[in-house]
């Protein structure tokens, strides 16, 4: 009997296991080895990423995520695990989590799909915005998985959902809770060499951006976009979050919200750099009030978005 079973693959950017200087420094190590994560030369890349970033920057991420670590673990971990089982439970469909570096891994979760005879696989990459630095890694280790497989089943990709209407009326909404005086719109950075090569990444947060402006009809002088955590000393998108919260109170805005819409669940960058340090870079530049908006994380309106996109797919 021939079957037509449907699962669903999600798949997330990973976590230490613990937050130890060895668990990050095992993390670290397995996202800074990507190709399509740092793109400079092997023989240039290696001797810094091994004699400098990993001795150094283990011991202190690893001091950042036991500031954001909960009964759970990582929150990363914790709400894309929480998205999956509600998917499945909804869906009644078989769900995966994989994440890119770290556990349970890509492959793992797709050989727990095969173990339950899955002929055709959604896979949902849980970054509403596209880019080769983090969409495209998922194809990458799908490809190099299925390689090994001798009967391939059906794979439909979801290559983005940055201006999916339920995505946009969600932060709509998410934003409309509070009441705020200025939001800042701060995306993940890439470098502008990517946006150069052909990323579309940088066109489509501030794709996103005129979509949720539009439809809460913000004026210019009421918003600001931004992007975070950058690494190293080469040119990345700008204008710099940092910056920019170091220039709204000279500017005589001193009460911000703060939303990240390309993180679909709260992790590091949200909860440390943004709600903790970017508050306090705020704060001591001159700002009264700042407040961060939470991501999407497993709220209903998130897993609503999701089902859809994937009956759809």
């Amino acid at each position: 009997m021939i079957r037509n079973k449907k699962g669903v693959l999600l798949t997330n950017i990973g976590s230490p296991k613990e937050p130890t200087p060895q668990e990050v420094r095992r993390y670290l190590k397995k996202f800074l080895s990507d190709k399509r994560v740092v793109e400079i030369p092997r023989l240039i890349w290696w001797p810094i990423l091994y004699g400098l970033i990993l001795p150094f920057r283990s011991n202190s991420s690893a001091k950042l995520y036991q500031k954001i670590w909960t009964e759970q673990g990582s929150p990363l971990l914790h709400f894309s695990e929480c998205i999956a089982k509600s998917l499945q439970t909804q869906l009644n469909i078989p769900v995966e989590l994989g994440m890119h570096y770290g556990e349970p891994s890509i492959p793992s979760a797709l050989e727990k799909l095969r173990a339950q005879d899955i002929e055709e696989i959604t896979i949902l990459p849980l970054y509403p915005q596209y880019s080769a630095t983090t969409t495209a890694t998922t194809f990458d280790q799908v490809a190099a998985t299925l390689k090994k497989w001798r009967n391939i089943p059906a794979i439909s990709m979801v290559r983005d959902y940055y201006k999916n209407s339920d995505y946009i009326t969600a932060l709509c909404q998410s934003i409309q809770q509070h009441s705020f005086k200025h939001l800042l719109f701060s995306f993940h950075g890439i470098p502008q060499r990517c946006v150069d090569k052909g990323d579309p990444y940088q066109d489509q947060c501030k794709a996103t951006v005129e979509l949720i402006t539009q439809q809460l009809n913000l004026p210019a002088n009421k918003w600001s976009l931004s992007f975070q955590s950058r690494l190293g000393r080469a040119k990345w998108l700008t204008p710099y979050t940092e910056e920019v919260l170091k220039d709204l109170p000279q500017r005589g805005i001193t009460d911000i919200h703060v939303i990240c819409p390309g993180f679909a669940v709260d992790c590091l960058e949200t909860l440390e750099e943004i709600a903790i340090r970017g508050k306090e870079i705020f704060l001591n530049a001159g700002g009264e009030s700042f407040q961060y908006i939470s991501a999407l994380n497993d709220s209903g309106k998130q897993l609503e978005i999701f089902k859809k996109i994937i009956l759809v797919e």
